[in-house]
């Protein structure tokens, strides 16, 4: 009864508006036999059970997508749904955008708030992970001479948000290098934060896993020190790469802002993100578009963002539907196997190399990897040149070599292809005349 019950919500869809009769009879046939298999058994290996999850996608035969962490294709139904609302709303634009799907949002944002863990009104919705820290750095108050901690290997958008408020008013910057990665020790990735910490830190950044190497922080664990050391301290979450795909509730990480992207791991709409602010913390932090009332407790402050694309966030509903069909621990449990399905099958290679831990406890579904002698860029084009197989590139602070990233929806035999490729590209290597 209660799987009957999820699966006529789910099809009910956002807000209510229909039963979803613009899904296909084999796109809602295919959802069934995702809801058919029991909540509590281990899928992870079962290649029959993600062929299901294979086929709710439209991704491409003909490439090897490993380049799924910058953003990652949306399940069919998310698609149709997407089409859905914006005929919809091409019907008759002012009606249906501002009587009708306006007010559908707070649906979405309910089901965001119970899949983040959190109070709906502490959940903000806008387009990504950038634009919601963002809102956060150049919101939050502060003086000529605070101090901001955060670590060199942070997504370059962050860097750039603080360094742009260090040259306007004078805030100081200090900087966590992680260096080597991976690092497998909690006890040393706390203390690097609570040595930059004094009586002048008023911000600690953290990026809960690193985007270039999958490295997991031990956010709970670095918050709680450095606000011991200094009371002060706020703490700022870049969780474009854990909501979603890593197991948690946002109030248990212990930090007071936090920004997400849902067109990664959740796979909605692209330009889809979530910003969560702390209820207390609301009040104080500044609109990053401005308002009648910028300092009003109101999350929705921070959707003031004029005409917008109704569509794509009444899909996002969708997108949490899909996700909470399989799980968020399943999806977890799977793409941390594929991870190290690759790396094991790779690492004894000659002149292979990994920035990555196999280890759940410190790292994700991203994957660093690299040969000695080789350039990123030379990686990433033998990959592509040979097979077909897409990754991307990385030459960032102490990180060098291609960022290969599967998906729920990738085929166990596409990570063989591309365990074969590298295999095949080591043995051109060692044919290689020395330089």
């Amino acid at each position: 009864m209660q799987r009957r019950n999820f699966l006529q919500n789910l099809m009910l869809g956002t807000g209510g508006l229909s039963a979803l009769p613009f899904t296909s009879q084999a796109t809602n046939q295919n959802l069934q036999r995702i809801l058919g298999y029991a909540p509590q058994k281990d899928v992870t290996t079962d290649e029959d059970y993600w062929a299901q999850i294979q086929l709710a996608f439209s991704a491409s035969p003909n490439l090897i997508n490993m380049s799924n962490a910058g953003v990652s294709p949306q399940p069919i139904m998310v698609q149709d749904a997407l089409t859905h609302y914006n005929k919809l709303c091409n019907e008759a634009p002012t009606y249906y955008m501002w009587r009708i799907l306006d007010e559908n949002r707070e649906a979405v944002r309910s089901k965001l708030a119970d899949l983040a863990g959190c109070l709906p009104d502490e959940i903000a919705m806008n387009r990504n992970a950038t634009e919601a820290l963002d809102t956060i750095i150049l919101g939050l108050e502060l003086q000529k001479g605070d101090e901001v901690v955060m670590s060199l290997q942070d997504y370059p958008n962050m860097l750039h948000g603080w360094r742009q408020r260090e040259k306007r008013e004078g805030i100081v910057m200090k900087y966590v290098n992680h260096n080597p990665l991976p690092c497998e020790d909690n006890d040393l990735l706390v203390r690097r934060y609570v040595e930059l910490v004094t009586e002048n830190t008023r911000i600690v950044h953290l990026t809960h896993m690193i985007n270039w190497t999958g490295q997991l922080l031990p956010v709970k664990a670095i918050s709680e020190a450095v606000k011991k050391k200094n009371p002060k301290i706020k703490v700022v979450v870049d969780a474009a790469h854990t909501f979603a795909q890593i197991t948690y509730k946002i109030p248990d990480l212990g930090c007071d802002y936090l920004g997400a992207s849902l067109h990664k791991w959740l796979c909605a709409p692209f330009g889809t993100g979530l910003l969560w602010v702390k209820k207390e913390h609301i009040a104080s932090l500044w609109t990053h578009t401005p308002s009648d009332n910028p300092l009003k407790d109101d999350i929705r402050k921070f959707e003031g963002l004029g005409t917008r694309s109704f569509p794509i966030e009444m899909a996002i509903g969708h997108a949490v539907n899909f996700h909470n069909a399989i799980g968020t621990e399943r999806i977890q449990k799977r793409l941390q196997y594929l991870k190290n399905y690759l790396l094991t099958r790779c690492v004894d290679l000659p002149n292979f190399y990994t920035q990555t831990s196999l280890k759940p406890e410190f790292s994700g579904a991203i994957a660093l990897i690299g040969f000695k002698g080789m350039t990123s860029g030379e990686l990433h084009n033998s990959l592509m040149k040979k097979s077909r197989i897409y990754t991307s590139p990385v030459t960032w602070e102490n990180v060098v070599g291609v960022r290969v990233t599967p998906h729920i929806y990738t085929p166990i035999k596409d990570m063989d292809k591309v365990i074969l490729t590298l295999q095949d590209i080591a043995k051109d290597q060692n044919k290689a005349p020395s330089k």
